[in-house]
């Protein structure tokens, strides 16, 4: 039972914490997911080819880091893909190129 004059004084500070977490984790998520159906999309389904979509991944990126203020840490996670697909795009791009 309450004691008395305790109303609306429990700390929640570690239920704010796990809460705020799952939030960054379903952004971070979301917006991975968002990417990847936007780069398949433009680059295969609408034929504009890899470079495109990959313009439409960074921007998808860039717009969900600056509007949920995301940390460092998604920066860092961005470019890494952004370095890694741009590579293997050129990797793929040449290979084609010399096969055909």
């Amino acid at each position: 039972m309450a004691q008395g004059g305790a109303h609306g004084h429990m700390e929640i500070q570690d239920q704010r914490e796990t809460f705020s977490g799952f939030l960054h984790a379903t952004i971070w998520t979301c917006a991975l997911i968002a990417q990847g159906v936007a780069l398949s999309t433009v680059a295969f389904a609408m034929g504009y080819g890899w470079w495109s979509g990959l313009g439409v991944f960074v921007a998808i990126g860039i717009a969900a880091a600056f509007l949920f203020r995301m940390s460092g840490a998604f920066w860092a996670v961005q470019i890494a893909l952004w370095v890694v697909l741009a590579i293997g795009g050129a990797i793929v791009g040449g290979l084609s190129g010399m096969a055909g």
